[in-house]
């Protein structure tokens, strides 16, 4: 049952939408009663052709969902979601502000201020998305992205969409984690260097940091082009290599990339980012044929895995699932997921982990087990990047 502080902020909410002054309300500090992920919902009206509506913005660690709802809808469902799994609200109206807040005994404290803001809301359904990237950047009219005129071109639309995704879940990953603002941070693979280019353009001209970017790369040419463009661009901060991962070396690690490294390279990259302690791990792995060649299933999946195009898919599944586990194993907390349409790229697995700090003994020796049963099960021996994690295989060895 409702208590009169809700009630109080609930028929503000109701009276704000009714004489057109709602601006925005925000739900935050999640409790374990949330959807995982969840780390807070934005409303705010909007205008459609079935007529006025809520939206809804759910903001997970990697994603947004968007639902829209008519008033009655939105207050009802404001009723489960108020002091159960959100315990603060903040109600933005043109005429006043307003919070919401639950302890953790349940007890609500009610407040209203001034309004900080008292323009009318936008009330448009398709407001223009704010950019995180400038399409008009010259280094995007180097690397064969736009033309001239700055214009994306018919045959890097698939690109654009992907360095934009790309943009979106480091963006997602900053509001957990947020970079120092001299962050140290290693690109191992970085190829032809999009998605390199596209980090540090959003580090520094969206949120005002001075990063270090190395970009790590084998072939000589790629890295003669990408300092060349970098140089030519004013990106004093971002530098190419031509180096093998093994060698690569760091006394900080604020953020560690791996797109789409071959095999074992992904795990080469990994167990640096862990041995540094790196705040930030993204990876997006790509072939898979360490574990595959090792894999001889013994458990109720065999039957199945006797077709070569299922045993490789499955062998994808164990290698990442192994992966992530391991990373949990060392302190971080990990999500896998699609990183971008197979429309669009067929390497669209995607991990990230955040670095909670050591692992609990109890966790890692959970994760630990788990890296065990999975191995018990394919008839895999080990996996390389336990190998690696464990010293071994290092070339200073």
């Amino acid at each position: 049952m409702l208590d009169a502080n809700t009630h109080r902020f609930l028929d503000l909410l109701q009276q704000a939408c009714a004489a057109g002054h709602f601006l925005k309300c925000t739900l935050g500090k999640p409790t374990p009663q949330a959807p995982e992920g969840l780390k807070n919902i934005y409303l705010r009206p909007v205008t459609l052709k079935a007529g006025p509506r809520i939206a809804f913005t759910y903001r997970y660690q990697t994603r947004d969902e968007v639902k829209n709802h008519t008033l009655d809808e939105a207050v009802d469902l404001l009723r489960n979601l108020l002091g159960g799994p959100f315990r603060q609200a903040n109600l933005l109206t043109t005429r006043q502000d307003a919070e919401l807040a639950f302890s953790k005994k349940g007890k609500t404290t009610f407040a209203t201020r001034k309004p900080s803001q008292t323009q009318p809301a936008d009330t448009s359904h398709d407001r223009q998305k704010q950019r995180l990237l400038d399409p008009a950047a010259p280094w995007l009219h180097a690397l064969g992205i736009t033309n001239k005129e700055g214009q994306v071109l018919p045959s890097a639309q698939d690109k654009w969409k992907q360095i934009n995704k790309y943009l979106e879940i480091i963006e997602s990953l900053l509001r957990t984690h947020p970079l120092p603002k001299d962050a140290v941070i290693a690109d191992m693979g970085s190829g032809k260097g999009y998605l390199t280019f596209a980090l540090y353009d959003f580090l520094v001209n969206q949120l005002g940091l001075q990063p270090r970017i190395t970009g790590i790369e084998l072939r000589q040419n790629l890295v003669d082009f990408c300092n060349k463009t970098a140089k030519a661009t004013g990106f004093t901060g971002l530098q190419f290599a031509a180096q093998d991962i093994n060698h690569f070396k760091t006394e900080r690690l604020d953020l560690l990339i791996a797109l789409h490294a071959c095999d074992i390279a992904t795990d080469l990259a990994l167990a640096k980012g862990i041995h540094a302690h790196a705040g930030i791990v993204v990876v997006a792995p790509c072939c898979h044929k360490q574990v595959r060649r090792d894999m001889d299933t013994h458990n109720e999946l065999a039957p199945i895995l006797r077709h070569g195009i299922l045993e490789e898919r499955q062998a994808e599944i164990v290698t990442d699932g192994i992966r992530a586990l391991l990373l949990e194993a060392n302190g971080y907390k990990t999500n896998v997921f699609e990183f971008i349409s197979t429309e669009h790229t067929a390497k669209n697995l995607m991990i990230t982990a955040i670095n909670s700090g050591p692992a609990k003994a109890t966790r890692r020796q959970e994760a630990l087990e788990k890296v065990d049963a999975l191995k018990t099960g394919f008839g895999v021996k080990e996996h390389y990047l336990e190998r690696l994690l464990a010293g071994k295989d290092d070339p200073e060895n």
